[in-house]
């Protein structure tokens, strides 16, 4: 590919011989320093590459349709040939569809407040309604940063540290400069459209989904039609946090992490 994704590989800082890799994404208008509050747990244990998704962060937006196959496919050519795989909401659904159709690359899987299907529909209530992403959508037009702000903002809504966590992700948004216009588009309209009801069921490797209590992006009842269509998979439910468990409460969130490596042998 003419132009490739930003990425970066951290050594495992711990007394690890033999230690796994780990690939984390992050979610739209963000990029991979959004996992920095994490970075020092998961290096215990992992070796971890960090991917900016096309046009987010310090990566460049190759041509072709911004598609959610397109984000795979170009983490993909970045990624360890085999790892474990972390994402945050849209990352996770690029984790999802990766471990879907490239189950060889994908050794065990963790979703981070993401659901195959963003949008409620009458057989997937459980969602966002798809006039609230519509008007997003709608306001990006006219105003992308304050859109994206306004984006951030609800992920946080509910949380007990709202006010913290709003302030750490406006911190983040322009560290790398303003995101393409296209990749923000691109991702939104994924997760208007994407549907991955019909890869869940397919992933055979070991899998985690964790939710917020509070989110308003991704309900937390989604967990339970998540485990429907992908029964052999865990999920967390971590109390008190809205859309980035990670950046609200790092330590519970590494404590469901470090109990699902543990109970399947992954560390």
């Amino acid at each position: 590919m003419a132009l490739t994704l930003y990425h970066d590989r951290y050594r495992c800082t711990g007394n690890v011989e033999h230690p796994p890799e780990l690939v984390v994404l992050h979610g739209w208008g963000m990029h991979s320093l959004v996992w920095d509050d994490v970075m020092p747990a998961l290096l215990e244990r992992f070796q971890v590459t960090v991917i900016d998704l096309p046009g987010l962060g310090r990566s460049p937006i190759p041509g072709g349709e911004y598609t959610l196959d397109y984000l795979v496919a170009h983490v993909l050519a970045v990624a360890p040939p085999q790892a474990l795989w972390m994402g945050w909401s849209l990352g996770g659904m690029v984790a999802m569809r990766a471990a879907a159709r490239f189950p060889q690359r994908v050794l065990a899987l963790i979703t981070v407040a993401s659901t195959p299907k963003f949008i409620a529909d009458e057989h997937w209530p459980v969602a966002m309604k798809a006039e609230v992403l519509d008007a997003f959508f709608t306001l990006l037009q006219e105003d992308a940063e304050g859109t994206l702000i306004r984006f951030l903002s609800l992920q946080c809504k509910g949380s007990d540290t709202i006010k913290r966590d709003i302030r750490a992700l406006k911190d983040l948004v322009y560290f790398h400069g303003i995101p393409s216009r296209n990749a923000l588009v691109g991702g939104l309209r994924i997760l208007q459209q994407v549907d991955l009801r019909d890869d869940l069921p397919s992933i055979q490797c070991p899998t985690l989904h964790v939710f917020g209590e509070r989110d308003h992006l991704v309900p937390v009842g989604v967990s339970e039609a998540v485990a429907r269509l992908q029964p052999q998979a865990q999920t967390a439910i971590i109390k008190g946090v809205a859309h980035i468990p990670f950046l609200s409460a790092p330590d519970l969130f590494m404590a469901a992490c470090h109990d699902f490596f543990q109970e399947r042998g992954l560390t």
